[in-house]
């Protein structure tokens, strides 16, 4: 428990820091001339290089544990923020962020797989995935406002500065204080989790069986991760062009930051945890596909209402998926399960901005979004994703 304090009070701080770049990044691009276009190809190219580092994630973290992926991640991606505050046109800046996508692409994976293994049993990995999802909201809920007021206040250049340093920091520091698991914690109904690295194999018929669920996950799965990241990209692509986030940018910030709250809401109802992951990741993202049909055909609710729905439903989904996916899998192959889990929201990320970017002046971007979202829905299979939340994480 110790182990995934200090992985949370990182991660928090890791993804304040970066949460605070969101509002802020457009109005940059912007000010060295990039058209709208260019800003969605902007976005889109640091998703995209995220997948060969998430390849690489996959099986580097299985081989290798997660402690130093997580550390080198957020040292380089400090030192990245450090060379953007002095960039002088678009292009360089579409280079560096690309950089930053790859550099990125190990800090999810590690860190989902190191509290995959910290879990004694499903339900509790359930939990620990809940807590990585609230650590996330809890920093994103103050940090897009905050970035937005460093920049009114400091500018561009000493904005970027600060929070390179920041990350620097915190990259340094995690690798003294993150523990790699290293024995197989016993559980209370008898049955061993084989963490990384010396853990001790139990007996065989002291283990679960192995269903052919837990080594193969349906492709279609992915294609939910890939729809909500494609939704969340075409929204983060909008709020900044929106005629309220141009005027100021600590309106922008504000604006990113009700979606936090709506997720930090839902995120604290720990009964949901009771209910199947394959349930609450269905009914969230039907819940958000009906929240952006509503924006796409201006529904009469505030925009700060919807956004505070559109963060209820991600507060669901994304635990909900987490929690599928380590309940579906064996400890062995945490890292390339939860790889795939990026590698698909990578894609998704890459495709949402770049669609908006292209075709916003023809037909509503989140009406995209909710097309995407229903056709993920229809594909999935509900007889595909049968799990036993309460069964021991196994090796294999």
């Amino acid at each position: 428990m110790k182990t995934a304090l200090w992985l949370y009070l990182f991660m928090f701080v890791a993804f304040f820091d970066l949460h605070a770049q969101y509002p802020i990044l457009t109005p940059f691009a912007i000010s060295l001339g990039a058209a709208p276009t260019f800003i969605g190809w902007m976005m889109g190219m640091y998703s995209l290089t995220h997948l060969p580092g998430n390849l690489l994630a996959g099986y580097w973290v299985d081989r290798y544990g997660s402690k130093w992926f997580i550390a080198i991640s957020l040292v380089c991606a400090g030192m990245l923020l450090l060379v953007q505050s002095y960039v002088a046109d678009p292009w360089q800046l579409l280079a560096i962020r690309s950089v930053s996508g790859f550099v990125l692409a190990f800090l999810s994976p590690a860190c989902l797989a190191m509290l995959a293994k910290l879990g004694r049993s499903r339900t509790h990995q359930g939990k620990l995935m809940a807590g990585n999802g609230l650590v996330h909201t809890l920093a994103s809920v103050v940090s897009p406002a905050a970035g937005a007021f460093l920049v009114a206040e400091v500018g561009f250049t000493t904005a970027f500065s600060v929070l390179g340093w920041a990350l620097i920091a915190v990259g340094g520091v995690a690798a003294f204080f993150i523990r790699e698991p290293k024995t197989a914690a016993v559980l209370s109904d008898g049955f061993p989790v084989h963490h990384h690295h010396g853990a001790v194999p139990a007996p065989e018929a002291s283990l679960p069986p192995v269903t052919d669920s837990a080594r193969r996950i349906p492709w279609l799965f992915y294609g939910l991760p890939l729809a909500l990241a494609c939704s969340q990209g075409i929204l983060f692509f909008e709020l900044p062009l929106l005629q309220t986030s141009q005027q100021s940018l600590l309106t922008s910030g504000l604006l990113f930051s009700m979606v936090s709250l709506g997720a930090l809401l839902t995120l604290c109802l720990m009964f949901l945890h009771r209910y199947s992951p394959f349930v609450r990741a269905a009914a969230g993202s039907f819940a958000l596909a009906l929240t952006f049909f509503g924006l796409a055909v201006e529904w009469p609710l505030p925009l700060t209402v919807s956004l505070f729905m559109i963060g209820m439903a991600k507060g669901v989904i994304f635990p909900a998926t987490a929690a599928l996916l380590a309940s579906l899998s064996s400890a062995s192959r945490y890292g390339r399960v939860f790889s795939l889990l990026s590698i698909s929201t990578s894609i998704g990320a890459f495709i949402g901005p770049i669609t908006a970017g292209q075709f916003r002046h023809a037909v509503s971007p989140y009406f995209i979004a909710f097309l995407g979202l229903m056709l993920a829905l229809v594909l999935l299979a509900p007889g595909k994703f049968r799990s036993t939340p309460d069964a021991p994480p196994v090796a294999d």
